[in-house]
């Protein structure tokens, strides 16, 4: 019998969704403002401790991993994080390791914020949706001012001071159209480690039932077509891309890394500035918040009933489409959260991406299996 997966990320969020921008596809905006009072929208020490000793109880793994988001985490203030490694450092248990990282969207970043990261070796994802033209079309601030030169100058500043850095990009409807042109802006400003985000928010209003700036299903996958020939063909070893990283594990018999993709999920939960607890970053809804870190360990809510069938769901809900595909081993339906299509027999339940990702990984397939191919000869070879 396969043992359970019981690795999991947190994504804590200090501040909750507070940010100093206003992007245009954020769903996570229903507290996005940053009021008088902020300081009550700041996880207290108090709590941030509780925290920190509930995540290393419940982590079984070498290395402890701390993942710092938002909103935009870096309003906690650096005083803040300054308090989280003392206090990692002082309740980390023997033979344990400390990781940390932030997902920045890099506006506020200073000499004094990358001297720490540096220092306490965070790791750090930054939000870079392309040149000045495709990032500033969603990301602005609450004056409608443009964020793409903060944005730059924060990735430059995080690369000088050697902080290990990950390039988020959110692919919309517009910067969908220019592969290659994204591709080499990245290229150019030396990222090594780059993921690129499909831009789905849900629509009832629309024919597709998705907002007009998202990302249409065939040009995702054309997209990243068009990416992955470049990459295979110049780029492998030199950067790695989250989505092609993850097809190729399938050739070496891995399971997947990145929760999209697994069969069930629910080991990426929320826990908010004020200790509650949700099933997942997309889904901080009512129906979905579990309880709150004060009234019961975090390990309780990883292992719970609760969040255990919202693990499961995902698998057992697919439809019998998708249970039919040829590709099903690299894709699982990917995020529940984009499953509001319907079948062509009419099933509903069907990712909203399902054609993008069905010819991307079609596309792929041939080369993960020569890979699969040439790892399975140099076992045996080792093996004889």
């Amino acid at each position: 019998m396969t043992e359970p997966d019981r690795a999991f990320q947190i994504f804590a969020k200090p501040v909750g969704s507070l940010c100093n921008l206003r992007c245009s596809y954020c769903y996570y905006t229903d507290e996005a403002h940053i009021p008088p009072e902020k300081d009550r929208y700041r996880m207290s020490d108090g709590l941030l401790e509780l925290y920190i000793r509930q995540h290393f109880a419940a982590t079984l793994e070498e290395v402890v991993f701390f993942s710092w988001h938002g909103g935009e985490p870096t309003l906690a203030g650096l005083d803040f994080y300054r308090r989280a490694v003392e206090l990692q450092k002082k309740y980390l248990p023997p033979g344990k390791r400390l990781l940390n990282g932030i997902q920045t969207n890099g506006t506020l970043l200073d000499e004094e914020w990358c001297r720490f990261l540096s220092a306490e070796k965070f790791i750090a994802g930054i939000s870079l949706d392309g040149p000045a033209e495709m990032h500033n079309r969603h990301r602005r601030n609450f004056s409608g001012q443009p964020g793409f030169e903060k944005a730059l100058k924060g990735y430059t500043m995080l690369r000088e001071y050697g902080i290990s850095t990950e390039v988020l990009s959110v692919v919309s409807r517009h910067n969908a159209q220019f592969p290659e042109e994204l591709y080499s802006f990245f290229k150019g400003l030396g990222v090594r480690h780059l993921t690129f985000l499909p831009l789905v928010n849900q629509d009832v209003s629309t024919d597709s039932g998705a907002s007009e700036e998202s990302v249409q299903p065939v040009a995702w996958g054309n997209f990243l077509i068009k990416i992955f020939d470049e990459w295979k063909e110049q780029d492998i070893g030199k950067i790695s891309v989250q989505l092609f990283d993850e097809a190729i594990r399938t050739a070496f018999g891995n399971g997947h890394s990145l929760c999209i993709f697994k069969k069930t999920c629910g080991r990426v939960p929320v826990i908010e500035h004020n200790g509650d607890f949700y099933s997942c970053d997309h889904f901080v809804k009512p129906q979905y918040l579990q309880g709150n870190i004060r009234e019961k360990p975090l390990d309780w809510y990883l292992e719970s009933p609760q969040q255990s069938a919202f693990g499961r769901a995902k698998y057992e809900t697919l439809p019998g489409y998708c249970l039919a595909c040829p590709v099903l081993e690299y894709c699982n339906g990917e995020c529940p959260k984009n499953r509001f299509t319907i079948t062509p027999d009419g099933e509903p339940g069907l990712n909203y991406l399902c054609e993008g990702y069905r010819n991307f990984f079609l596309h792929v397939r041939p080369f993960v299996e020569a890979v699969r191919q040439i790892a399975g000869n140099r076992k045996n070879d080792q093996d004889s």
